[in-house]
């Protein structure tokens, strides 16, 4: 696994529900801003890729809920790249709380590398250079 990147977001009120809780969908929202942000820390950026014609849409997804997430606490999404492909690419998260570091979830998704019309094609070499 390589190595990873960490995003600070705070749950805001319309992620959660009458309990104050966030909503189970919103640890995919955060996975998202946390696999985004590794990728353009490593020079990787989702909208020049798509302007190039390379979609990675996610083919499977999980999440293992540990603890509640409350309106307006900080977290922090811990992101690794778990391996890639010519054709796929792997991540690993954790969400942790801030402060304490109690971990509210962890959890994994898969992509594959697709062109315009959704038919797999390969990431160019430069690409899965800065994935390893």
């Amino acid at each position: 696994m390589s190595a990873g990147g960490v995003v600070q977001v705070r749950v805001r009120y319309p992620e959660v529900d009458r309990m104050g809780v966030a909503h189970h969908a919103n640890h995919f929202i955060w996975f998202e801003i946390g696999r985004t942000e590794l990728l353009r820390a490593r020079g990787v950026d989702y909208g020049r890729l798509e302007d190039e014609g390379i979609f990675l849409p996610v083919i499977e997804a999980t999440c293992a809920y540990r603890a509640p997430a409350r309106y307006d606490d900080f977290l922090r999404v811990h992101t690794q790249i778990e391996g890639a492909t010519a054709v796929r690419v792997a991540f690993a998260y954790r969400i942790e709380s801030e402060p304490g570091g109690l971990v509210v979830a962890t959890g994994s998704t898969r992509h594959a590398a697709v062109d315009r019309t959704g038919r797999p094609r390969r990431l160019p070499a430069r690409i899965r250079e800065l994935l390893v």
